[in-house]
């Protein structure tokens, strides 16, 4: 934890603060001092935990907006504490512009702050992770901290407990708290002092090695087929040709972003065999290395690598074996379900946000039971 971090306890008077919403406005603690009961919900852009609450924290700010109850939610996170892999839930990263974004996609109907500048709020409440629940009473005094509910899914019929609402309905009925503290359960909030740990992984991926093999039609159907409980993202790509080069930082990206996720991508190069060094040299560059995820489950289907060269004499027979529907050139992409349905097919150069927009539409942005 930073120096600076300290924890609210039960009784603590609320912590000034003063930042900036995504209406461009400042906002204080004494903005909303008219409020009977002030909740302050900790919340990010990019942890699943975080999303999957929030349909039923605007059902709660609907419910108890005219009972003198005020919502803020404040983001914690500065995006330099986030490793690539940890984005693999959510469309944005938790920068200011992208908490614009998010909350008009996701229609938010309290204020949402900023605080990953120098995360001074997050330090002087004792924020542990997205989301993190504070509920002041009216003399600002803290009455509940903690959990939302107990539930890490979207599913409302998941909830048990609805902790802070119960602490709510005790406060507007002039009795105790019933449960008073609960622990948070949701991602870690990013300090900036991660930013080091983040520096680390990137350095691990800018060296890592990457192991190309030759594979045949028969080979790219049978990993069509797929059968695993992976989505896998198909690519075929040449070195000498200019859109494929142009397009595969974003190939990259992709695959590093779902890195933690049931997700693979396989590239099948159309270079010559004997070029194998030079497609291995391309990768590495690239950083197209497997995710340590993926290397665990190649494993199981006794394979050794994602990264090929097709050795067939016939561009058809590659045609038909991954995508009887593909035009031809390159370069073509295929998101392929576990069950081997095609999700989404592109020929020509790709638009890396359409791209990982289809991966997460249908892998979706929070935890399944």
């Amino acid at each position: 934890m930073p120096e600076a971090f300290r924890e609210l306890a039960i009784g603590d008077v609320a912590p000034p603060f003063s930042l900036s919403g995504i209406d461009d406005k400042t906002h204080t603690l004494d903005s909303y001092k008219d409020a009977q009961i002030l909740v302050i919900a900790f919340i990010s852009n990019h942890c699943p935990e975080s999303q999957a609450i929030e349909g039923r924290l605007k059902k709660l700010v609907e419910q108890t907006k005219d009972k003198g109850v005020t919502f803020v939610a404040v983001n914690p996170n500065n995006p330099v504490g986030l490793r690539p892999d940890e984005l693999g839930y959510s469309k944005y990263n938790d920068s200011f512009p992208e908490m614009k974004l998010h909350a008009k996609e996701q229609g938010f109907n309290f204020p949402y702050l900023y605080d990953g500048e120098t995360q001074a709020m997050a330090m002087a409440y004792g924020c542990l992770a997205t989301p993190h629940i504070f509920i002041f009473d009216g003399k600002r005094k803290l009455a509940y901290k903690g959990e939302f509910d107990d539930s890490r899914f979207v599913d409302e019929g998941s909830v048990k407990t609805p902790s802070a609402q119960n602490a709510i309905e005790a406060l507007l009925a002039g009795k105790p708290v019933p449960v008073a503290e609960t622990r948070p359960h949701g991602c870690s909030t990013k300090w900036l002092t991660k930013k080091s740990a983040v520096a680390v992984d990137d350095e691990k991926w800018a060296k890592a090695t990457v192991d190309v093999e030759l594979i045949d039609a028969d080979g790219v159907a049978a990993l069509r087929k797929n059968g695993t409980k992976k989505v896998r993202l198909f690519n075929v790509w040449a070195t000498w040709c200019a859109p494929c080069v142009e397009e595969f930082p974003e190939l990259a990206k992709t695959a590093r972003k779902f890195g933690l996720r049931d997700f693979e991508m396989i590239t099948i190069s159309m270079d010559r065999p004997q070029l194998k060094d030079q497609v291995k040299t391309f990768l590495e560059k690239y950083q197209a290395a497997m995710p340590d995820k993926i290397k665990a489950s190649l494993k199981a289907e006794n394979r050794t690598t994602n990264s090929y060269i097709y050795t067939g004499p016939s561009p058809d027979a590659l045609v038909k074996a991954l995508d009887p529907e593909w035009p031809g050139p390159l370069p073509h992409t295929v998101l392929v379900a576990p069950d081997g349905s095609v999700i989404w097919r592109h020929s020509g150069l790709i638009d890396g946000e359409e791209l990982r927009a289809e991966i997460l539409k249908y892998m979706g942005r929070y935890y399944k039971p």
